[in-house]
């Protein structure tokens, strides 16, 4: 699949950067349509695309989150970017610091006070609804393994930055970056802060400094401590209070003298 030219204003933004987004932005993949950025992404790591590789598009015909759902991609209203990650150490951690770095880049290039939900949830609360979450952007980790270990972590992002048709199933749950704000976002300086950002974690990470993402991801979710939640896992049915993040990343909820570790399935915040 042949990218097609850079945009002159991302061109510019990157030349801007200089090397605070290294060794992410070295290699950009732009196209104005894909499937799916992740896919392109993991196809150019087969073929030994180096760490650092963005794939980048304007829209996805099959973009998709978490537990296999889709992700609305229309043309020209959000930002659909993947990188290739080939660190085994920072692995383990990538979800989460794809998620503190998408909550630091909004807050630094737009001031919303974007939080985190666990696990790759970007969300904005309404005051006016009861401290209604609504999501504005997700995260979604996908690796390849072979017999001598990990090949690589494809780390997609996608953030709404501005008002498109949503599929009813999500229309009271989405929002966007400028919905939220009542004005213009740069897209461009957003991408570059989000780099920037989780350049400096993939580096704390690189070096097995995991409490750098790990606090940081503690302080920007404060829902994942003393919330109620329903949590539906291949181990059934549990209903507790949430009680914050173990080292390994894994949600802990209370449930009556026991402490259940949720590291994957549905969860349900009420």
């Amino acid at each position: 699949m042949t990218p097609d030219p850079l945009p002159a204003d991302l061109v510019r933004a990157l030349e801007r950067a200089g090397g605070r987004t290294a060794p992410f932005g070295r290699s950009v993949h732009f196209f104005h349509e894909v499937g799916s950025t992740n896919e392109v992404a993991a196809r150019l790591a087969e073929r030994g695309a180096p760490e650092g590789t963005i794939v980048l598009a304007e829209s996805q015909t099959a973009g998709r989150g978490r537990l296999g759902r889709e992700w609305h991609s229309p043309a020209g209203a959000g930002l659909y970017v993947s990188l290739v990650c080939r660190n085994a150490t920072a692995a383990p951690f990538l979800t989460l610091a794809g998620g503190v770095a998408a909550a630091e880049a909004v807050r630094t290039a737009t001031g919303l006070p974007v939080e985190i939900k666990w696990p790759n949830d970007i969300v904005v609360s309404n005051v006016a609804a009861s401290g209604q979450r609504r999501k504005l952007a997700g995260i979604l980790a996908e690796g390849a393994t072979a017999a001598d270990g990990l090949q690589f972590v494809i780390l997609g992002f996608g953030i709404n930055v501005r008002p498109a048709s949503l599929p009813l199933s999500v229309a009271d749950r989405a929002t966007s970056l400028e919905a939220e704000l009542g004005r213009p976002v740069d897209s461009d300086h957003l991408l570059i802060e989000l780099l920037a950002a989780f350049a400096r974690l993939f580096s704390a990470l690189a070096a097995a400094n995991q409490a750098v993402v790990l606090d940081r991801w503690r302080a920007l979710a404060p829902s994942a401590a003393g919330a109620r939640v329903t949590c539906q896992t291949g181990h059934g049915r549990c209903d507790g209070i949430t009680a914050g993040i173990a080292d390994d990343g894994a949600l802990l909820v209370r449930t009556g003298s026991t402490m259940e570790r949720v590291v994957a399935g549905e969860i349900v915040w009420r």
